[in-house]
């Protein structure tokens, strides 16, 4: 079946920010698509709210919005661009939740989009826990006994009935949140809660747990004719009860039998085709290894992390492939790209080992659990290759990242060996090879307490015995050979065989690379995507070459938190440039989620460790001319100084350089040199030092080690006991360096990325940090352009960044980090490499930063690169980077922020002002401004240390201005009253349940805390964090945050009315832009000629310009633009950025505008509106438009019976008219606009309508903004109107609210319809006239002034 040509445009929904469950893989996968959509010619448009992502790269896409990923803002982008389909399969549970709700809500239905791949119901079958259990059951399939509940007691009601103990999974959630293993009643009630209230459904599954019994995966393919296959068998080492993503896998499956494997591979296909899914699958199964009992474990209907993992393992792009499968292509005419002559039905083929291991963050969570279960707590993973499982487990240790080259793990703790076994954390394949080694366990005693397979556990004592053997093989200090090469082949490199050895040399063997080809050789590989082993062959080496001079780029290894898909991002742009610039380029990277180790990226990619020796040995192969380093991150940087050492060119920065900036005493010096200011500090190497340094320095001081990542071992110290308590943490980790004790400046923190080529230097841009120093930058909101600098000290930072830049001998990229304080300016470190900021500068900027990085690494002048130098221009747009937490999936870990990263991604807010964009990057993190109702309470639960007093102070009183209720522990209660403002006293949540109670009765939407994270008072914090995590209520550390939420909340933003923003299109500078201010009986308006269409996102310019106090002030917007219906087309906006739709006072003031600027030259005028053609008669005096008619269609009013009915049964809006004397309340719409109201009283003077018309609105009952009119009938003819206009509050005038309020008084028998009626309004008289079947409004119009704004 070919490609479907109706599919002209397709939107494409990213995954958003990295967390804990949902990491790079769905960078991958979306990059896949988005690059096959545009190969097939399809205009394709990308929604992602992560900007460090190469998916949301302007090459990937022909829009892409970097957007919160919402329903309603997806929605808004389909009426924007109108595509034909939607692909969701590729963005991770968050992309699929999107699409289902919108396809639920017949969204998609409504605006002719199709669903491409899997249909609704399929996924539906796969994600619906009920669902899935029946369709299994309908093909006998077997589950788990189980039961689905929607509330607690349900809950306990099946575990009650299958027995303890059961396992909880959640619908539709990812990574395992909100599920759990509960041996007891009790566990089951927190669990299930949990589950609950994370499910977007309210369902969770209950089963019986059948934790012991091997876990298989089957990764499957089908298309839309039923053509079905299995891609990649994998396995477990853990048994059922971890997460996947937390377990050791393997693939192919390599303890199965074939008859296990056949009948869960014929169980796979089964359930595929069964649930209809088009594209790629992930099964799970659960295998009971005594028996052939087997049991489904849950189906994901979309690229999953599984789906990286297999694509990576196999050679089989499975991203790809599904993507051609949505587009209507099947299986057998799709090529695969790995041979280039076998089709995708092709079922591939392994002969060798592919192992991951997860990375998890615990180094990042002293105290939290280790403990794994059902819940993922990994942020990334390294992948292997190799010929043994032993050597793929070898390569994966090495490559994760945790100081190991083997199995040999030196425990600190008080557990007993067998207690280590029997505890299922990440420790515990160290403890079982330590077993085995120290012949303390035998394989069966450890297959018994921890259901390992006994093939896992007999490979793991192989290593174990032959580490035995080699210690005691090196007889005379020389090593035999034939044990040299078989530890060489069980993957131990030189430096670790020297050391169980004991020996101080080894003979030394080159490896060989072998290809992952997909087939196991039956058919010729076309991509050079290599893994070493000792055999003698080596596909690499024969592997014909195009004669190009090479250079290698390292990667940055597995994610983690402090180096995360960022550097994939530069590591992958650098590879693309040099391939352009006409060289050969390798890459080495072990991350299988990632864009870099795609088998297409690079010229050659090599699966293998960022290890040493493993990149030294790919070197000999391909003899570079240059390695670059400064893209990786610190897994790069790391190898510099070995690189430089064996004679290897760096390119870019040198080693000295490279040296010079991460030794914090080096580059104290170097400072000191130059005169730039730095907080007072000094280098020690031991506790002693610090214990003196802290003392004369003052405390309080900041500790921290030179080569560090994320600010690992970061710490501010308070006193002597947090310098002994942390310097033993810090001296732990870095031995080898010395460590800094700084004077801790609270002040503002600043980041520059700078590009140098040696002379000049290119300054993108440079960041503002909201939180204050002491927060890692990593974790801190940051502003671009600065919002706090002024001009003299923007020159001062221009001219340190550049001296630092050449100092350091740069060539390439460098980031500085800077603090402001007491006026002073001061620099914080340097980081000689791409930093975490170079993905978003350079998307919002516009200067491709790692492009140019990479061209002057290989000698290009800035001045040749048509950037210019020194700082670039400033956008115009300002962009908010927020990061983003996963401590919902670490429910125990200190949350409280401070100078060791937590954040394990980011999300990106682009705006036309700050707290645009502040608005928008908050709302992508998770943030909520909750509906404001009458009657509802919205609270902010406060307790803040007694130095932040004078900062929280008006922060609450700015809540309190918003209406929000106050609740704060006693200190922080006592401080607010000091202010006049209302605040229930609390107790703290070690005390008391209040806190809780608020947060479960939905009583608080935000909690403020601050305290240092050895407190007194984190335990109290702990507590409340870990029901709010589960509750869905952001709570915030820092002052500094809360203050940036509160303005997001004042700021009057919405989900409605951002502007929706298209970096591939977006303005690249400001410019002017010239209005007029005109009004009709004081309703004012904001007249602009978008006559050339460059007005974008009217929506949010309301929202600045309508300001007024901050800017031209108005109840709105008129855009007169060109029509082919009528003389001239006018959009109107309220001042809270809805599009009016029967806007008669702003329609005048355009008509006004468009004769007098010479656009219609007559006084009879034809208006296109969204409302229809409306008709317009213009007076005039001495050449000006003094008055205009507007001639309404009969159709236009309608009476809106049923909201009549639910006003009049209100007990609440009945309550507040009472109080406003109202005799009658009616409601009536004009055709296709907005509610209006129609309350008659006795008297309109006795009330104020600025408390009453809020407290009326915001009921249950008005679920959108409503026009009340308020109305006296003065006489037959004559009736006085007091507005509230929900979208400006009470206003002077309104033409639609005069219409309506006539045409009831007529239709009630107040007024005459034979008569013309004045409607007095505070603003000015509208007459309305009903004669002869014609209705009209006519009124004055006058203008007020006219200038210009900065757009």
């Amino acid at each position: 079946m070919p490609k479907d040509k109706s599919i002209k445009k397709v939107l494409v929904i990213g995954s958003g920010p990295i967390v804990i469950g949902q990491a790079a893989e769905f960078d991958y996968a979306g990059a896949q698509a988005c690059r096959v959509l545009k190969e097939e010619g399809i205009d394709t448009v990308l929604v992602n709210s992560n900007p460090a992502t190469i998916m949301t790269d302007k090459h990937l896409a022909d829009e892409i919005y970097l957007e919160p990923l919402t329903v309603e803002t997806v929605k808004r982008i389909i009426e924007k661009e109108k595509p034909d389909g939607l692909l969701a399969g590729l963005g991770g549970q968050t992309g699929l939740t999107i699409a289902m709700q919108l396809s639920k809500e017949n969204w998609l239905e409504e605006h002719n989009v199709r669903l491409l791949g899997s249909n609704v119901d399929a996924i539906d079958k796969a994600e619906d826990r009920e669902l899935f259990r029946e369709v299994m059951e309908e093909i006998g399939e077997p589950c788990v006994p189980s039961g689905i509940a929607e509330d607690l007691q349900t809950a306990l009601d099946i575990a009650k009935e299958i027995g303890y103990p059961v396992i909880v999974r959640p619908a539709f959630t990812l990574g395992g949140s909100g599920g759990g293993i509960a041996e007891t009643e009790e566990e089951l009630r927190i669990i299930a809660q949990n589950g609950l209230d994370q499910s977007p459904i309210t369902q969770i599954l209950v089963e019986k747990s059948i934790a012991g019994w091997k876990e298989i995966e089957f990764e499957t393919m089908r298309d839309s004719m039923g053509n079905v296959i299995q891609i990649c068998p994998m396995e477990n080492l853990d048994p059922v009860g971890v997460h996947t993503g937390d377990s050791i896998v393997v693939a192919p499956t390599l303890t199965l039998a074939d008859k296990e494997f056949q009948m869960l591979r014929s169980a796979a296909l089964r359930i595929i085709s069964a649930l209809g899914i088009e594209g790629g699958c992930n099964c799970q199964f659960a295998l009971n290894p005594d028996s052939f009992e087997y049991a489904v474990i849950e189906v994901n209907p979309r690229v999953s992390r599984s789906s990286a993992l297999a694509s990576k393992a196999t050679g089989y792009p499975i991203a790809k492939v599904t993507t051609r499968i949505a587009l209507g292509y099947t299986l057998d005419e799709i090529v695969n790209d790995v041979t280039g002559k076998t089709c995708a039905c092709f079922e591939p083929t392994v002969d060798y080992v592919a192992l991951k291991v997860p990375k998890w963050p615990f180094d990042k969570f002293a105290g939290s659990s280790r403990k794994l279960g059902t819940r993922m707590k990994a942020t990334g993973e390294v992948m292997s290759i190799a010929n043994s499982f032993e050597a793929a487990l070898m390569k994966a240790i090495r490559g994760a990242e945790i100081s190991l080259d083997t199995l040999n793990f030196e425990y600190q703790g008080d557990k007993t060996l067998p207690e280590r076994i029997g505890t299922q954390d990440d420790h515990r394949i160290f403890a079982i090879f330590e077993g085995f080694k120290t012949r303390q366990v035998t394989v069966d005693q450890v297959h018994d307490i921890t259901k390992i397979d006994r093939w896992f556990l007999n490979k793991i004592k192989h290593l174990a015995d032959f580490e035995l053997e080699l210690a005691d093989s090196a007889k005379n200090k020389e090593l035999p050979a034939e044990v040299y090469e078989e530890a060489k082949k069980l993957g131990y490199t030189d430096e670790a065989i020297c050391r169980i050895a004991e020996v101080e040399e080894v003979p030394g063997m080159d490896f060989s690379y072998k290809m992952v080809d997909t087939c196991a050789a039956e058919f010729d590989a076309m991509t050079p995507y290599f893994y070493s082993t000792t055999d003698k062959d080596c596909e690499s080496r024969s592997f014909r070459r195009s004669g190009k001079p090479v250079i290698m780029v390292l990667g940055s290894g597995p994610i983690r938190i402090g180096q995360g898909i960022e550097f994939d991002y530069s590591s992958v742009h650098c590879v693309w440039t040099l391939r352009e610039m006409g060289y050969d380029v390798v890459i080495v990277n072990n991350n299988p989620e990632t864009v870099s180790t795609d088998y297409d990226t690079a010229n050659r990619l090599y699966f293998e460790p960022l290890h040493p020796e493993d990149v030294m040995n790919i070197i000999k192969v391909e003899k570079p001319i240059g390695v670059v380093v400064a893209f990786g991150g610190q897994t790069a940087i790391k190898l510099t100084q070995f690189l430089h050492d064996n004679g290897i060119q760096i390119l870019g920065t040198s080693a000295e350089g490279i040296d010079l900036a991460e030794d914090r005493g080096k580059f104290d010096a170097l400072l000191e040199k130059f005169g730039i200011s730095r907080p007072k500090g000094q280098s020690v190497t031991d506790l002693e030092g610090a214990l003196r340094a802290a003392e004369e320095i003052g405390y309080p001081v900041l500790l921290r080690p030179s080569y560090v990542i994320g600010g690992q071992n970061m710490t501010i110290a308070g006193d002597e006991e947090d310098t002994r308590k942390y310097m033993e943490r810090i001296l732990e980790n870095s031995d080898d360096n010395t460590v800094l004790v700084d004077k801790y400046m609270p002040g503002i923190e600043l980041e520059v990325d700078v590009i140098s080529d040696g002379e000049d230097v290119l300054i993108p841009g440079i960041m503002e940090h909201i939180e204050k120093a002491g927060i890692h930058s990593g974790d801190s909101i940051a502003v671009y352009p600065p919002f706090n600098l002024s001009d003299r000290q923007l020159r001062r930072i221009v001219d340190i960044s550049e001296k630092l830049a050449l100092a350091l001998g740069t060539k390439g990229l460098v980031n500085i980090q800077y603090l402001q304080y007491n006026g002073e300016l001061y620099v914080i470190e340097v980081n000689p490499r791409a930093s975490r900021t170079v993905p978003y500068i350079s998307k919002v900027s516009g200067v491709p930063m790692v492009d140019l990085a990479s061209q002057v690494m290989l000698g290009a002048k800035l001045e040749d690169l048509g950037y210019g130098t020194g700082l670039y221009r400033t956008p115009a747009y300002v962009a908010v980077k927020v990061p983003v937490f996963s401590f919902e999936k670490l429910t125990d870990a200190n949350s409280i922020l401070g100078p060791e990263m937590k954040s394990t991604g980011e999300v990106l807010g682009l705006g036309r002002t700050m707290n645009e964009a502040l608005f928008k990057g908050l709302t992508a993190a998770g943030f909520t401004v909750p509906p404001r109702k009458y009657g509802e309470e919205h609270g902010v639960m406060i307790s803040v240390q007694k130095r932040d007093y004078p900062e929280i102070l008006p922060i609450a009183m700015k809540l309190h201005t918003l209406g929000m209720k106050l609740y704060a522990t006693r200190g922080t209660a006592e401080a607010i009253r000091t202010m006049g403002i209302e605040v229930t006293q609390v107790q703290k949540a070690q005390k008391s349940t209040d806190i809780i109670d608020l947060m479960e009765s939905g009583k608080t939407s935000y909690i403020i805390f601050t305290g240092q994270a050895n407190d007194a008072a984190l335990g109290d914090y702990t507590a409340v964090h870990k029901r709010a995590m589960q509750l869905g209520i952001p709570c915030l550390t820092s002052v500094d945050t809360a203050g940036a939420l509160v303005n997001m909340i004042e700021s009057r933003y919405s989900e409605q009315n951002t502007e929706l923003v298209d970096i591939n299109h977006m303005r690249a500078t400001h410019r002017n832009v010239y209005f007029t201010k005109l009004h009709s009986c004081g309703n004012d308006y904001i007249v602009l000629d978008n006559f050339d269409g460059r007005i974008e996102g009217p929506e949010s310019l309301c929202i600045s310009l309508c300001d007024r106090h901050r800017s031209i002030g108005g109840d709105g917007i008129v855009l007169v633009e060109k029509s082919r219906k009528a003389d001239v087309k006018m959009r109107v906006f309220y001042s809270d950025g809805t599009e009016g739709d029967a806007c008669g006072n702003g329609i005048r003031c355009g008509a006004k505008y468009a004769y007098e600027q010479g656009l219609i030259g007559r006084d009879m005028m034809t208006v296109e509106t969204v409302n229809g053609i409306q008709k317009l008669k213009l007076f005039m005096r001495d050449g000006w438009v003094t008055s205009v008619i507007m001639y309404v269609p009969e159709d236009q009013f309608l009476h809106d019976r049923d909201m009549e009915k639910a006003a009049a049964a209100d007990a609440c809006v009945q309550k507040k008219l009472a109080t406003a004397g109202a005799t009658a309340l009616k409601t009536s719409r004009i055709a296709g606009g907005g509610l209006h109201c129609q309350i008659f009283c006795d008297s309109i003077d006795t009330f104020d309508i600025e408390k009453l018309g809020p407290e009326i609105e915001y009921s249950d009952i008005f679920n959108a903004p409503a026009c009340f009119e308020f109305i006296k009938v003065v006489d037959a003819s004559t009736i006085r109107l007091k507005i509230w206009d929900g979208a400006n509050g009470a206003v002077l005038s309104s033409a639609s609210a005069a219409f309506c309020a006539a045409r009831m008084a007529v239709e009630q028998g107040y007024c005459r319809g034979d008569k013309e009626i004045t409607v007095e309004t505070p603003g000015g008289d509208i007459l309305v006239n009903f004669l002869n079947g014609q209705i009209s409004l006519t009124a004055e119009v006058s203008f007020a002034f006219s200038g210009k704004f900065w757009y």
